[in-house]
């Protein structure tokens, strides 16, 4: 049988070199790969695979979830420590246990760096340096001379972006004048009219909405004790300000500037008629939109910026809805003997749901005990009440999940799909009915854009212009369909029985080929980056039935195949997101090698040259308890500006490809 299976990866191996054009990249790198030693694969397969479920049963909660960090970089954790300076709630010992976290991801060069890997970034270097000044450090200590070098020489406090420059506004370190506005009216607008908050993305709305109190009240601390930065300034008398200097006059970003000019000076007029009910509208919008475990759109700037938003209306520290949200904060932290870091989000719904299917995939019974108290967990954290993602689909019945422990106002396609995926598998249990997974689908659905894809948490989201304003520096104001959310989408479909002659079906093809890129990739908007798009792409066309031998599925194949990295693996680094040079470049990582792996399996390569090198390298890297190592960042939250490190991904990833592996291996030894 051996024998047998040898021959056939040797056959798989001759026809992938053939079937690319000679000369080719494809076909000179695969000639120059050894062909895997599928005896050797097999023999450590199984031993890998127990290992890492041991690893995954111990870990499990006893309400049945898993739960694991999702890192993103130090100001998340510097704002947290700024929130409570500005609320008078630091302490000692919270001030040191932040700042030893800070300090701890200090980079050689004296900079803070928005991942790993990456140079160091003005804006995060200015907030940790700001942050550990609050926490008793002083301008003179190594540590902050080294930022403050760094600092100026990359333009000072004046070149940082708009929420750096909110949070230095609180302590009287930077001028209100100089930050963008938010009329507080615009929350006034109805949902019908061209310019509302609902025109802008979950993220961007639930943070701009109490943010625009902000910036109507400006309430400010003033700091004492020399805790100030005005050395980072390169030019301390000058009030920075907005200018459209350095912008074409007919661009997007000058007519914003020139409007921005227009509401300062509307700002100074007393005669606002409605600017006393905006506010009081506003407040009513905020205290709505806390969860009744008090959390705000599961993200720290929505929590934080609630928060300020209250206290700058004169609530109290002590009021019910202040403290619950602090309490909820305090639930997004990680604390140790020594250090105390804060969470941007928590995402146990998404790690117990992959966690669960990777088990699935590598052979955990679907009865074991910990697929179902997995399986019933999540069955009760499904969405019936509407969200925000109503006001455009009033009439589409709810039935979403979300991403993390309490999240009703924004649940999303992913996680839905996800959780989906599993629950399929358990429809003829009693926890879960099947009324309740047709609601889920059908929202799902429900959720498609009129270009045939789908968003995360909204339908039709995508007026690009808004990525131009003044506040949208980061480039996040929308949530537009792509194509990595479409597969994710389709792949549920497929699963569901939806097949290519279903319209809806036919419409996410449509938006899927559109958006394929020249050499065969997909972006990927929620994963860094082709590797993580292409996988799910093919991953979602294969589930609805896709003739895997079409021109443009080869093509993607083709260049996953010529991505693949001399070690076996894949990996691209975030810098994809802003020189497309960079794409399919970097170090292997697990993650995206398990990636690489189930989007060829996905495409019919599941026994070729490709994988099972893949696989040779996920079996050589994994550590002793079942776990692989994996320091760089494979998640996004926004593109180019904020990424993600899902400390569950480097696990449960792999565990399904080699699942998978395992599952091929042992079909094509059954057919002889």
């Amino acid at each position: 049988m051996d024998e047998i299976i040898r021959n056939t990866v040797n056959r798989i191996f001759t026809q992938a070199t053939r079937s690319d054009s000679p000369g080719s990249a494809a076909g000179q790198r695969q000639k120059q790969m050894p062909c895997p030693d599928i005896n050797a694969i097999k023999a450590m397969l199984d031993g890998a695979i127990c290992k890492t479920h041991a690893y995954y049963f111990e870990q499990q909660y006893g309400d049945g979830y898993w739960w694991y960090e999702l890192e993103s970089n130090v100001t998340i954790t510097a704002e947290y420590l700024m929130l409570l300076h500005f609320l008078g709630l630091n302490t000692r010992e919270k001030d040191r246990k932040i700042a030893n976290y800070i300090l701890n991801k200090q980079r050689p060069d004296g900079t803070w760096a928005i991942h790993y890997g990456a140079r160091g970034d003005l804006n995060t270097t200015v907030e940790a340096y700001f942050a550990l000044k609050l926490a008793g450090h002083s301008a003179d200590s190594l540590p902050l001379c080294k930022a403050r070098n760094f600092i100026l020489e990359n333009g000072g406090v004046e070149g940082t972006r708009v929420f750096t420059r909110i949070f230095l506004a609180l302590f009287g370190e930077f001028s209100w004048r100089a930050i963008p506005s938010i009329p507080v009216e615009l929350n006034l607008l109805p949902s019908w009219f061209p310019i509302n908050i609902y025109i802008f993305s979950s993220w961007a709305r639930s943070t701009i909405v109490p943010l625009s109190v902000v910036l109507d009240l400006r309430p400010v601390k003033p700091l004492l004790d020399g805790k100030g930065v005005r050395e980072l300034y390169r030019e301390p008398g000058r009030l920075p300000h907005l200018t459209v200097k350095k912008l074409p006059v007919f661009s997007l970003k000058h007519f914003f500037v020139v409007l921005d000019h227009i509401f300062k000076v509307w700002e100074k007029f007393k005669l606002r008629p409605l600017r006393r009910l905006a506010l009081k509208k506003t407040e009513r919008w905020i205290r709505d939109h806390q969860e009744s475990s008090g959390d705000w759109g599961g993200i720290q700037p929505a929590m934080i910026n609630s928060i300020l938003a209250l206290v700058a209306r004169e609530y109290n520290v002590s009021h019910g809805t202040i403290k619950r949200g602090l309490k909820a904060i305090e639930r997004f932290t990680i604390e140790t003997d020594d250090e105390l870091v804060l969470q941007s989000c928590i995402s146990p719904i998404w790690d117990t749901a992959l966690t669960a299917l990777a088990l699935e995939y590598s052979g955990v019974n679907k009865d074991h005990f910990s697929v179902l108290q997995a399986s019933k967990w999540l069955a009760t954290k499904q969405i019936f009440r509407k969200g925000d993602w109503s006001v455009k689909l009033p009439d589409l019945t709810p039935g979403g999940w979300a991403f993390e422990f309490d999240n009703s106002w924004y649940p999303d396609v992913d996680d839905t799909a996800v959780v989906l995926m599993l629950l399929y598998r358990h429809m003829d249990k009693e926890f879960i009915s099947p009324e309740n997974l047709e609601t889920g689908l059908r929202w799902i659905i429900g959720m498609q854009g009129n270009d045939g894809g789908w968003g995360a948490f909204d339908v039709n989201n995508n007026m690009r212009l808004l990525n131009q304003l003044p506040f949208g520096d980061l480039e996040a104001m929308i949530d537009p369909s792509t194509s990595d959310l479409t597969g994710r989408a389709l792949e549920i479909l497929g699963l569901a029985g939806y097949n290519l002659s279903h319209r809806v079906v036919k419409k996410g093809l449509v938006f899927i080929k559109k958006y394929q890129e020249t050499d065969g990739s997909w972006w990927g908007r929620w994963g860094v980056n082709y590797i993580y798009g292409t996988w799910s792409v093919l991953s979602g066309i294969a589930s609805v039935g896709e003739d895997m031998s079409k021109p443009y599925v080869r093509l993607a194949v083709r260049w996953l195949r010529t991505t693949q990295n001399p070690d076996g693996g894949w990996g691209e680094c975030c810098g994809s997101y802003e020189d497309s040079s960079l794409k399919c470049s970097g170090q292997s990582t697990p993650s995206q090698t398990a990636w690489a792996m189930l989007a060829l399996m996905a495409a019919g390569e599941g026994l070729s040259v490709e994988v099972l090198r893949g696989a040779e390298f996920l079996l050589n890297r994994q550590r002793t308890d079942g776990t692989w190592d994996e320091e760089e960042f494979t998640g996004t939250g926004f593109p180019k500006y904020f990424m993600i490190r899902y400390h569950n991904y480097r696990n449960c990833f792999p565990l399904m490809a080699l699942g998978r592996i395992q599952s091929l291996i042992g079909q094509q030894g059954a057919k002889h």
